[in-house]
C-alpha cells in the first residue's frame, strides 16, 4: 500500500481541519496516512480509525491574522518553530511516503515556511521519488500586494510541486477569479468538486441531542464553526431570542465552537437561562443531523457549513467573516445569496428587531438548492491513486 503524508495548519478556525480530514476519510481504503496537525487540537474531534495523528507543538493565530501564537504559553514561538522543523524532518525520514501532501500552501500558510520549505527541500534531495501536491479550497484570499504574492507562489508551485488540486466546481468559481496567474504554474491543476461531509448513517447522540433532533418541534440552528469569530453573530440571535418567541415556535439550538473561551460561553448560557426557546451548546460532533432537521441554519460562511448547507438543503442565512479585510466568505456568500441558495446577512442586520423580523420573514421564502459537483472525496482519491499508480495518465 502506498503511503500518504498529509500536513494540515489550522490557526483560527476549524475548516481547514474538516475538510483535510474529510480528504482522508476518503484516502483510506488506499493508502497508509499519517496525518499532520499544527493547529490547536480538538478533544471531541473524531479522527477514523486507521490514520496516524502526529500533533505539532500547535500554533494559532489572533482573530485579526497578525501573528502567529503559541498554545502552549511555557514555550517561546521560536522555540516552537524550530521544534516543529525538526519533528517534520524526522516524520518524513521515519514514514518515508509516497505522497507528501499540504493544505493551501503555498497560496496560504506562508508564515509557516519555516518548517515547510525545510521539508520541502529534504523531499527534492532523496532518492525516493515523492510527489507534492497541494490541496486548496476554492477561493484564494485576495492579498494586498497581488503581484508579489502571486510571484511568489507561482515559483514555489513551479520548484516544489507535481500537482494542484482544487477543491471546487469551477462552474461555481473558476480558481481564475481569485488567482489571475493560474497559466504560470507548470504543474497540471485539477479540480476535484467540493469536499463535502457525509452525515452519518447512525449518530451517536447524547440525550440533549437526541431530544432535540428527534423532536417534532421545528429547528433554528446557530453555528459560528471553531468559536474564535463570529461572537456578533451569537450576540445578535440571542438578543432576538425573546421577541422570536413571541412570534414563532421554533426552539434555536446555538453551538458557539469549540474555541470558545469558557467565560464566554458561560455568559452566553446565563443570558438564555430565562429563555424556554433557547440553548447555548460548545460542540457538537453531529451537526450535520442538526442541519438535516433544521428549517433554518443561521451560520457563518466558510467553506465546510456553506457546503453542508447546499448539501443538506436547508434554509439558510450566512454572515461572512472579514477579518483582516479578507473577502473569501464574502465572494462565496454574495454569489449564493444571487443564487437565491442562501441569504447574506449583513452586519446592521444583527439589531434584535431587525434580525427577528429577517428570519421570521425568511423563514417563509422557500429556497432554492444547487447542482454542482459535491465529489470532491472520491474525486482526490481517484487521481491521487492515478498519481502514485498511474503517473502516465497524470
Amino acid at each position: 500500500m502506498k503511503k500518504l503524508m498529509f500536513y494540515c495548519q489550522h490557526i483560527l478556525g476549524m475548516g481547514h481541519l474538516v475538510r483535510s480530514m474529510e480528504i482522508v476519510r476518503g484516502l483510506i481504503p488506499d493508502f497508509q496516512i499519517c496525518f499532520i496537525n499544527g493547529g490547536e487540537v480538538i478533544k471531541e474531534f473524531p479522527f477514523p480509525n486507521g490514520v496516524e495523528v502526529i500533533n505539532l507543538p500547535a500554533i494559532k493565530t489572533d482573530s485579526e491574522f497578525k501573528a502567529l501564537q503559541v498554545v502552549d504559553e511555557s514555550l517561546t514561538l521560536a522555540e516552537v518553530q524550530e521544534i516543529r522543523k525538526n519533528q517534520l524532518l524526522k516524520i518524513f525520514d521515519r514514514f518515508q511516503p509516497d505522497i507528501f501532501m499540504i493544505e493551501l500552501f503555498p497560496f496560504g500558510r506562508g508564515k509557516f515556511s519555516f518548517e515547510l520549505i525545510p521539508l520541502l527541500n529534504k523531499i527534492k534531495s532523496v532518492s525516493k521519488p515523492v510527489k507534492v501536491v497541494s490541496s486548496l479550497r476554492d477561493i484564494v484570499v485576495t492579498k494586498t500586494n497581488r503581484i508579489k504574492y502571486e510571484d511568489k507562489v507561482c515559483n514555489l508551485m513551479n520548484k516544489y510541486f507535481d500537482l494542484l488540486l482544487v477543491h471546487g466546481d469551477p462552474i461555481f468559481y473558476p480558481l481564475e477569479e481569485t488567482f489571475t496567474r493560474l497559466q504560470d504554474i507548470k504543474c497540471e491543476i485539477k479540480y476535484t468538486g467540493f469536499v463535502v461531509q457525509k452525515p452519518s448513517i447512525n449518530p451517536i447522540l447524547n440525550s440533549e441531542d437526541k431530544a432535540i433532533i428527534e423532536s417534532e418541534k421545528p429547528l433554528i440552528l446557530v453555528s459560528v464553526g471553531g468559536g474564535r469569530f463570529g461572537h456578533e453573530l451569537i450576540d445578535g440571535i440571542i438578543h432576538s431570542a425573546p421577541i422570536l418567541e413571541q412570534e414563532i415556535p421554533h426552539h434555536i439550538q446555538i453551538f458557539t465552537g469549540p474555541f470558545i473561551p469558557n467565560e464566554k460561553l458561560e455568559h452566553w448560557q446565563n443570558l438564555v437561562a430565562n429563555l424556554k426557546n433557547v440553548r447555548v451548546s460548545r460542540y457538537t460532533t453531529n451537526l450535520l443531523s442538526y442541519m438535516q432537521k433544521s428549517d433554518l441554519s443561521i451560520s457563518m460562511s466558510g467553506y465546510n457549513t456553506t457546503l453542508n448547507i447546499m448539501t443538506t438543503g436547508v434554509k439558510a442565512m450566512i454572515l461572512p467573516f472579514t477579518g483582516n479585510n479578507d473577502q473569501e466568505q464574502r465572494m462565496r456568500a454574495n454569489k449564493l445569496d444571487k443564487l437565491a441558495v442562501v441569504k447574506m446577512i449583513q452586519p446592521n442586520d444583527l439589531h434584535p428587531e431587525i434580525f427577528a423580523t429577517e428570519i421570521i420573514n425568511y423563514l417563509k421564502i422557500e429556497n432554492k438548492t444547487t447542482e454542482f459537483d459535491f465529489n470532491g472525496v472520491e474525486n482526490t482519491a481517484l487521481i491521487l491513486k492515478n498519481l502514485v499508480l498511474q503517473p502516465q495518465v497524470v
